[in-house]
């Protein structure tokens, strides 16, 4: 493949670890004097990391306790333990409700699973949560259910790793499906798939998830009473597969089959993105597809292209310019090299903190598209002057 299609690597946040004191009501791993119960109908998977003394255990009518080595429980023999004066019953938290497509229980990762470095580049909403040519990790050593409940059939993944164990052809994963534990670990009705192919464009793939986009920003703003926050500027963007409107700087790139969207993010990262001007702004690009429209009239068919969004830490008036310098650097650049990096035309919006409404402006890179539209423009003055003269009757 080549270098630009990447593989992206998301790992999966909760787990349904006995040690992790969050998955219990009372905010702490259960002691030897508590009664441990677990829902008789809840389904659930429990790793379980290290040996426990407890009084008493209810277990659920469908699920597993997955013992590492050294793990055991031990009845409670009545001796005092100083970390635990007072028993009480401690149930297991509620894992049903945690969702695939809630992308707040999502994070990049490096292949190791360690968390990616913090840098200027950034993902829209609908691209936080697993894409169809990503991987996906969960923990070694760990438990955990997920809801898969989908608006598409089917979820393409490149791979899925579970237990250490890397999951990436459809085989290997078909016999997964068909072990005790997947069962307990997936539930909903959307069905995983696993490829082991990633994106073979060097112009990129669009990310898959726009059917589920509503139930994405859901999830996002479950949290937030499920409104967007105010924006600064009065006439916010709405980037494709982004939840809420932001101020700063869409561009939109119309591309050739030169085009290679990795090398193309470098460039914008070594030669702008890192000018001391730029600390602050932020970054996403990827391929999208917009739905058309014309005279009202919306087309079934997309058209690819490339969206960049770039927003900045800035408040109040100056919310957003930094943005906007850098969106019209970048279209400057455009102007110049656009044609030898494979971009054919683009369009930038901005939005400030000091402007009263969007601000557009455009670029055509090719001359062929200049052409193309001067050609168009005098058809139809010949096809107007023709209808005129038959109207006349100086033509029949």
């Amino acid at each position: 493949l080549p270098a630009a299609a990447a593989a992206v690597y998301k790992q999966w946040i909760p787990n349904t670890n006995f040690e992790t004191a969050s998955n219990w009501d009372k905010g702490r791993v259960p002691c030897a004097r508590d009664v441990v119960h677990f829902e008789k109908d809840k389904v659930v998977s429990v790793f379980v990391r290290s040996p426990h003394v407890l009084t008493d255990m209810y277990l659920p009518l469908n699920g597993e306790l997955v013992l590492a080595a050294g793990a055991a429980f031990t009845a409670f023999d009545g001796s005092w333990d100083p970390g635990c004066d007072s028993g009480g019953t401690v149930s297991f938290a509620d894992a049903e409700h945690r969702a695939w497509f809630d992308p707040t229980l999502w994070q990049d990762v490096l292949p190791s699973g360690e968390p990616k470095p913090g840098g200027p580049i950034f993902s829209v909403d609908e691209e936080r949560v697993p894409c169809r040519y990503d991987d996906v990790l969960f923990q070694p050593q760990t438990s955990f259910r997920v809801n898969t409940d989908s608006s598409q059939p089917v979820i393409h993944l490149r791979s899925i790793s579970v237990m250490g164990q890397e999951l990436n052809t459809p085989a290997s994963w078909a016999g997964y499906l068909q072990g005790p534990s997947a069962p307990l670990q997936f539930h909903g009705n959307g069905t995983l798939q696993v490829t082991g192919t990633g994106c073979p464009d060097k112009s990129g793939c669009a990310c898959g998830n726009t059917l589920d986009g509503p139930r994405i920003c859901a999830a996002l703003l479950r949290t937030s009473g499920r409104k967007c926050p105010e924006p600064a500027c009065q006439s916010p963007l709405q980037p494709l597969g982004h939840c809420c409107g932001v101020c700063g700087a869409t561009i939109n790139l119309d591309f050739t089959p030169d085009f290679d969207l990795q090398k193309y993010q470098d460039r914008l990262v070594r030669e702008l993105l890192s000018q001391p001007k730029y600390t602050g702004v932020q970054m996403a690009i990827s391929k999208v597809h917009k739905t058309q429209t014309f005279l009202g009239i919306t087309s079934r068919s997309a058209t690819p292209l490339i969206q960049i969004v770039l927003i900045d830490d800035r408040a109040g008036l100056q919310t957003g310019t930094a943005a906007e310098q850098l969106a019209a650097d970048i279209m400057e650049s455009i102007a110049q090299h656009g044609e030898a990096l494979g971009i054919s035309s683009g369009k930038m919006e901005v939005a400030t903190g000091s402007s009263a409404s969007k601000q557009v402006g455009s670029h055509a890179v090719s001359r062929i598209t200049a052409g193309t539209v001067m050609g168009l423009l005098f058809s139809l003055l010949l096809l107007g002057g023709i209808l005129f003269l038959h109207r006349k009757g100086k033509l029949r």
